[in-house]
């Protein structure tokens, strides 16, 4: 489809569209062929995160594995040995899907431009901060190729972060941007109102989307031709990039398909309903459920596809978090309650929840690091601590903690007298977790605790959370393997997304001018070990120490709980697509399935 478009003067030939050193992707099976569509899949316009974890193209990359960082669009990076300092050079030659080169310009740009521009980034995000008044990042430009992150004390996170495909860094192409910024375009204000934005703040993140904009040049192995939710949102299409700086062992440009194209569902039952009848090249999430595997498993003749296995980095199946910063005082105080947590935890029968509702599939299991994991080995005690269903335990924890008191329909009273009820806020993204949390409420009626559930998409749940406006928060276990290195949010709300169990305490570990509140001193201790010590070491075997020290003290504070280990999962894969792997990570920070390098999947049709 390149060669025509040469032909006709439309395009350069390909030694001149390519780097001078290419990366050569090592193909899994054999070297392929081109051509075809590969046919995927979103849950709602809003499901643009499987964008990014399959069009995943940063400086670094995870190896296939999981097991070391590697160069990308980097041919190369050197860190220093105190972590201070990262060096990177650009492979020469890179150029943007537009032709425009790619150099150490566009990321002096978002450096200066972006990342220090108060209106653009009015805080800085942690991974590029250092120390403990969490001090910013500096970057300075070394040559049109190289370029250096130079940090005022040590941080020795960077490389995984970078890694990922959300981190706050991104490559942006000023040539293409400096329109929508103030310090360039003195109309640019004009130009905001005129597209329909009150101010080009809004105008400069709307262009800078990659997918809302499909105009902005990139680096991916495909490229947009529409906007998500454009042109009533049933479907976006991406066609090959022609500038694609990764070729094959033969020196073939990659990537060997077409096109992409993410068909926009609204419901999972039509989702499935294509998959199984081999509409879908490549599942991986949201249906890939143990319910929805005997429909799989009958439809596999049929739909022409195959299983392979996904070993989850996920450390719970359901993560049931209580507000440990609620507005409420009395309610903070009975959250806050050690021995009320774990009565609540003896109370649910999770043996009972993993028959009925994932299909006999896991164990039980607390809010514990995956068995696998390399920093952390304690026998198991504290992924099985009170996990046990033993309602006589649960009433002596509660009574314990000071609320044996009922009222005559067996509700046991707070502190101010009143009735304990309270309402957990539960996604509906994740499969079983509605069912689970309904059997929890009987689990917990039971032992006289009054608990409703409310279910909540993730757009409403955010906004209550991060309003502290809620009782409790249910999502799931995402980061449970290697991942927890930088995103230990499960055990620290350091972060966000995560951080909805004590937001307070979070706002106050990022510095956040808003209404906050200093931790109390085992988590003063772990965000301590986590900001100043972890964040320090170069070593990963340092880094894991240190970890491990931040688990114990979540162990025996129990802050939260969990009801199952996520078992081996599966993926299907149609008979037709090749080179993708029997068995990969299903995984947020190692974005399934970009470090298996889509660009060298091929169809044979």
């Amino acid at each position: 489809m390149l060669a025509r478009q040469v032909k006709d003067g439309k395009l350069p030939p390909v030694k001149d569209r390519l780097p001078t050193r290419p990366l050569v992707l090592e193909p899994i099976d054999r070297v392929g062929t081109y051509g075809g569509t590969w046919n995927s899949y979103m849950l709602g316009a809003t499901d643009t995160p499987i964008l990014g974890r399959t069009f995943y193209d940063r400086l670094v990359h995870w190896d296939p594995t999981w097991q070391e960082i590697v160069p990308n669009l980097a041919e190369s990076f050197e860190v220093n040995d105190l972590g201070t300092e990262y060096t990177f050079a650009l492979r020469e030659g890179l150029k943007w899907s537009d032709g425009k080169p790619f150099t150490a310009d566009d990321i002096m740009f978002w450096y200066e431009d972006v990342f220090l521009n108060k209106e653009l980034t009015p805080a800085y995000a942690f991974s590029l901060t250092a120390g403990s008044e969490l001090d910013p990042v500096s970057v300075e430009k070394r040559d049109t190729t190289r370029f250096r992150f130079v940090y005022p004390e040590p941080n020795g996170q960077l490389l995984h972060w970078l890694a990922t495909y959300d981190t706050a860094f991104k490559e942006l192409p000023a040539h293409y941007l400096k329109q929508f910024h103030k310090k360039y375009n003195p109309e640019v204000d004009t130009l905001a109102e005129k597209e329909g934005f009150s101010d080009w703040i809004g105008l400069f993140f709307a262009k800078a989307d990659w997918w809302a904009n499909p105009d902005m040049p990139r680096l991916h192995a495909w490229i947009p031709t529409n906007a998500v939710g454009e042109g009533g949102g049933g479907r976006v299409e991406f066609v090959r990039n022609p500038y694609y700086f990764k070729v094959d062992p033969d020196g073939s440009q990659l990537p060997y398909i077409d096109r992409v194209v993410f068909s926009i569902f609204t419901e999972e039952e039509p989702m499935l309903l294509s998959a199984s009848g081999g509409d879908i090249d490549l599942t991986f999430r949201t249906i890939n459920t143990s319910n929805n595997k005997p429909v799989f498993a009958q439809s596999r003749s049929q739909g022409e596809f195959e299983f392979f296995e996904m070993e989850p980095s996920q450390l719970n199946t359901t993560w049931i978090t209580l507000n440990l910063t609620h507005q409420d005082p009395v309610k903070r105080a009975i959250f806050r309650n050690r021995d009320f947590r774990i009565g609540l935890s003896y109370a649910i029968d999770r043996a009972e929840i993993i028959k009925s509702v994932y299909q006999r599939q896991g164990e039980p299991w607390q809010i514990a690091p995956r068995p696998n994991a390399p920093y952390w080995d304690d026998g198991g005690e504290m992924a099985k601590q009170y996990t046990e269903y033993d309602p006589q335990e649960a009433n002596k924890y509660l009574d314990r903690a000071g609320y044996a008191k009922r009222n005559p329909e067996g509700i046991r009273l707070g502190p101010d007298g009143n009735p304990i009820t309270f309402v957990m806020l539960t996604k509906t993204f994740y499969f079983g977790m509605i069912d689970t949390m309904e059997m929890v409420r009987k689990f917990w009626r039971e032992v006289g605790i009054d608990m409703r559930v409310r279910a909540a998409e993730d757009s409403y749940f955010e906004a209550t959370t991060e309003a502290n406006k809620h009782d409790g928060a249910v999502d799931t276990g995402d980061i449970g393997y290697k991942d927890v290195l930088i995103d230990p949010r499960c055990f620290i709300p350091g972060f966000l997304q995560g951080a909805f169990w004590a937001m307070l305490w979070y706002r106050w570990f990022v510095g956040d001018p808003g209404d906050k509140e200093e931790p109390p001193p085992p988590m003063l201790k772990q965000m301590e070990l986590y900001r100043q010590t972890l964040r320090s070491k170069v070593s990963v075997d340092e880094q894991y120490e240190v970890m491990s020290q931040i688990l114990q003290i979540s162990k025996d504070q129990f802050w939260n709980m969990g009801i199952a280990l996520p078992p081996v999962g599966y993926g299907t894969v149609t008979n037709r697509m090749k080179n993708v792997p029997t068995q990969m990570w299903d995984a947020f920070r190692w974005p399934t399935p970009g470090p298996t390098n889509p660009p060298q999947y091929f169809l044979t049709e």
